[in-house]
């Protein structure tokens, strides 16, 4: 016998699919959202439907915006030589806020994990690869997490990009450096503080 009308159990099971949301999160939201006003409610619908129909991913850096390019891209101020290499988008955020760094990004998505099958070609090297190839890069910053998939996220692509060199001398001076001090190992950049962030980008070094 079911206690919950399906509405609410269709809502529940969805929040469940997010991650690190449980069953015992799930119905707490759900329940929440049924007191909330009505012109609340369509204001939450119309984001979450909106979170994809409005947005797109920059075919430069991979970034996600309103526009391709974004406005990182497009941003004429910035030094497009210097790539800021990230695994997610939100650590863009964490990054613009230290003011620090002036250069422009590249999105890879994940990151190197073969015990959840997920290869190089299951994330975005390929396309900095290609950004690489172009000649017009001159430092590739490696500031993918510091755990283990990070880390070998990071070699891959500078063992990629060492592999380009000895084949393209256009792009034998391109500069691969990785964040320095203040970062512990096992830490994600997505929470790593705007004084951190900047000691690591300010000392950075060849990797």
């Amino acid at each position: 016998m079911k206690y919950l009308p399906h509405s609410v159990e269709k809502l529940i099971e969805s929040f469940s699919k997010l991650p690190g949301i449980g069953p015992k999160t799930a119905s707490r939201l759900t329940f929440y959202l049924l007191h909330v006003p009505q012109v609340q409610l369509n204001e939450f619908s119309d984001s979450v439907r909106d979170l994809k129909n409005k947005t797109v991913y920059c075919s430069k850096c991979m970034n996600i915006g309103e526009q391709d390019p974004c406005g990182i891209c497009s941003d004429e101020t910035r030094d497009a030589s210097v790539v800021c290499v990230v695994e997610q988008p939100i650590e863009i955020i964490s990054f613009e806020k230290t003011g620090k760094f002036h250069g422009v990004y590249h999105v890879l998505h994940g990151a190197i994990d073969p015990l959840n099958n997920i290869g190089p070609d299951e994330i975005r090297i390929q396309e900095l690869m290609s950004r690489i190839k172009s000649g017009k890069i001159r430092e590739i910053i490696l500031a993918t997490n510091l755990d283990m998939e990070g880390e070998a996220t990071a070699m891959y692509i500078r063992r990629e990009i060492l592999r380009l060199k000895n084949q393209d001398a256009k792009i034998d001076g391109v500069k691969v450096t990785r964040l320095a001090h203040g970062l512990p190992v096992g830490s994600d950049l997505e929470y790593a503080d705007e004084m951190t962030l900047s000691r690591a980008l300010e000392g950075r070094n060849d990797y």
